[in-house]
């Protein structure tokens, strides 16, 4: 969980720095939402009810990672100036989205 909350917080880094306008705003909050969503999904599935509960808050947090990871792309081709940090960001998205997808496809086969 600590990599997931981590990784929220190097977003919400990353949108101080870019300039307030209209369209950063939008795409920013969006992106901000959706890291600090998948953390937050994350921690309410180390509390399930049952293993489908369990199932189903993980995929939240594979589409709030999935969607944070778009928004950091499109946050990248308005300000190719924000590379370097979008594309180390963009790496722990993806790293996090492959465990939670590897889970997922675990958490398949043992409940079959």
């Amino acid at each position: 969980m600590e990599r997931l909350k981590q990784y929220a917080l190097q977003y919400a880094k990353l949108v101080f720095n870019i300039p307030h306008n209209v369209v950063n705003k939008n795409f920013s909050d969006q992106g901000t939402r959706s890291a600090s969503s998948s953390a937050a999904n994350y921690r309410a599935a180390c509390r399930p009810k049952s293993h489908p509960d369990f199932i189903n808050k993980l995929k939240i947090v594979e589409e709030e990672l999935d969607e944070s990871i778009f928004f950091l792309e499109m946050i990248l081709e308005l300000h190719p100036s924000f590379k370097d940090t979008t594309s180390k960001l963009y790496k722990k998205g993806n790293a996090l989205l492959s465990i939670i997808v590897a889970s997922l496809k675990t958490l398949r086969v043992v409940k079959s």
